[in-house]
């Protein structure tokens, strides 16, 4: 029984990560203290408490990994260069996605298109959960009968959304909207039905769908994280409920499952390591579900730095711009390794070595500027073998900053250094010297999800920006490429009955390409009865092992992965 009342979505709540091992929810009413608090799965839960009631958020206060996340969108005749046409046109296959969820945590959705409809009108849309609207908590119950329970958000169940369709205002009966446009673009790349009056089909047509709407970035973390005021953000403790919501409607189908996150982050390791990571992870467990990842926009941004220390420090130039009012950067580490910063600024004044002081804010402030500096050491992060220096810059002076790493404990003398993602600072905030390498994005990272870089299908060439491995930790990412420039596909309606076409560029529409063939194999293996046991790690070893590969490179590849998706390869090379 729910019988927290507050408005935990609302702007007066903080939000907080919290590891609770394996306890019942009823157990963790005690350790807590009360019952506001979402359960994520047997090792993560969210809990909220009153701003008023807590000290401020710092790392000084808080572990980590406790402090949500800051996520963003990933964006900036793809079917046939994918082989997702070619199989489509084999029925005998069987790749269509019938029998599958394509579930999608995103901005939303137009779902009166009648790209998400079957050819009667009705939806092909299980569920929507919408984090922005204002509704009663509800339970779903998951995998081994537990209750899950979501203190914030609305749902709309298939009939609903059925009785809407037919009525001649549905938004007053649903009113779920895509004011960005970019979820039901990617909805509509993964799993769009065939129009005749579009041209356009989508990867899996026939495959249901399931909407998560995340709700924005609350003002107290954008604060925190000094997130430009228009950039779209979204919490990554969102995007773990969504998850999870996604995985009881699957369980409440039987039907298996591909989630689709076109979103990502610079926070983090880049190892793999973050709670969404590790969730995105937990679903391994799961036959018939599978999580596919943008690899993320950022091998031409400059926001990533690789040190590697040989004399007494090494120093990166950061450029900043005219208009940057203030932006985190973290230097990641392995563990035993240990390194603290010293500063230059623009005009030249010298702030050396910042002491160590574990669990302690340090801020300097430049005589004759505005500029404050503020330094956090975290010497071991929860869940994580990782060393962190967590750098806040506000009201940065522009022009050309100084960052001088000390050396105090190491063995590799390597480290490595992150700025936001590209949205979240200026375009005139980058590193001088900026390695276009380990730069995927969390949660693409992650140990067993999909993930996939984006390139122009058009001319085969690698899309500049997209993120290149491996993971700091050495792993092989992306694991793929697929179509993802200039690509077309649906926007969101101007007006009522009219459904306009777009194009869109980034590494999250390679992610909805990919998400669309990962369900074709699912249908092919479910539906078809070819494969019962196909799994998570069985479809990504069907996708690489399909892919087209170019005679010029060699594989696996930093940029490309196993090669590029192709759909109808990965099927006939099954088969034969």
């Amino acid at each position: 029984m729910i019988t927290c009342t507050a408005n935990v979505a609302g702007e007066d709540y903080a939000d907080f990560v919290y590891r609770h091992g394996n306890s019942a929810p009823d157990t963790l009413k005690e350790i807590l203290g009360n019952d506001c608090f979402s359960y994520v799965n047997e090792e993560f839960v969210i809990f909220h408490v009153p701003l008023a009631d807590i000290p401020p958020v710092t790392p000084e206060n808080y572990p980590y990994n406790s402090i949500p996340t800051l996520y963003g969108l990933l964006d900036d005749t793809s079917m046939e260069a994918s082989g997702i046409l070619q199989a489509s046109r084999r029925p005998a296959l069987g790749a269509d996605g019938a029998g599958t969820i394509i579930g999608f945590i995103d901005t939303g959705i137009d779902y009166q298109n009648p790209l998400f409809r079957n050819r009667d009108g009705s939806t092909r849309i299980l569920g929507i959960w919408d984090q922005t609207a204002a509704g009663p908590p509800f339970i779903c119950e998951g995998p081994r009968g537990i209750p899950y329970w979501f203190l914030y958000g609305r749902e709309y169940r298939e009939e609903e959304i059925n009785r809407a369709l037919k009525s001649d205002r549905p938004l007053d009966l649903i009113p779920v909207t895509d004011t960005i446009g970019h979820g039901t673009f990617l909805a509509g790349i993964a799993a769009g039905g065939e129009t005749e009056s579009s041209g356009f089909t989508g990867a899996a047509p026939a495959a249901y769908l399931g909407i998560v709407k995340l709700k924005p970035a609350k003002q107290y973390l954008r604060s925190y994280y000094q997130i430009r005021e228009n950039a779209a953000a979204f919490q990554d403790t969102d995007i773990m409920m969504g998850t999870t919501y996604l995985l009881q409607l699957a369980y409440r189908h039987r039907l298996p499952l591909v989630i689709c996150i076109g979103l990502g982050s610079n926070q983090g390791g880049h190892d793999g390591s973050s709670p969404l990571e590790q969730v995105q992870n937990r679903l391994q467990i799961f036959p018939g579900v599978s999580t596919v990842c943008a690899a993320g926009n950022e091998a031409g941004r400059r926001h990533h730095y690789s040190g590697h220390i040989t004399g007494d420090y090494d120093e990166a130039e950061l450029r900043v711009g005219e208009n940057e009012t203030g932006f985190d950067i973290e230097l990641w580490a392995s563990l035993p390794e240990v390194y603290t910063v010293g500063f230059v600024s623009p005009s030249g004044e010298v702030i050396g070595r910042i002491p160590l002081r574990a669990g302690q804010d340090t801020s300097v402030r430049f005589s004759g500027e505005e500029s404050i500096v503020t330094v956090s050491y975290v010497t071991i992060t929860g869940g994580q073998s990782s060393y962190l220096a967590f750098i806040r810059f506000r009201s940065p002076s522009p022009g050309i900053w100084k960052i001088r790493v000390y050396p105090t404990l190491t063995i590799t003398g390597i480290f490595h250094m992150w700025l936001p993602i590209h949205g979240f600072i200026t375009e005139d905030t980058y590193f001088l010297r900026a390695d276009p390498y380990t730069t995927v994005t969390a949660p693409g990272t992650a140990l067993f999800p999909i993930t996939a870089a984006a390139y122009n299908h058009l001319n085969g060439s690698l899309y500049i920006h997209s993120s290149r491995g491996y993971t700091r930790d050495g792993r092989l990412k992306p694991d793929l490429a697929a179509p993802g420039v200039d690509v077309f596909g649906p926007g969101i309606s101007s007006a009522q009955n009219t459904y306009p076409m777009t194009r869109m560029t980034g590494s999250s529409v390679a992610a909805a390409h990919t998400a669309g063939a990962a369900a074709a194999l699912y249908s092919w293996g479910y539906g078809k009865s070819n494969d019962p046991y196909i799994n998570n790690s069985v479809v990504k070893a069907y996708l690489t092992r399909g892919a087209q590969r170019n005679p010029n490179y060699t594989y696996p590849s930093r940029e490309w992965g196993y090669g590029t998706l192709d759909l109808y390869e990965a099927l006939i090379s099954l088969r034969n």
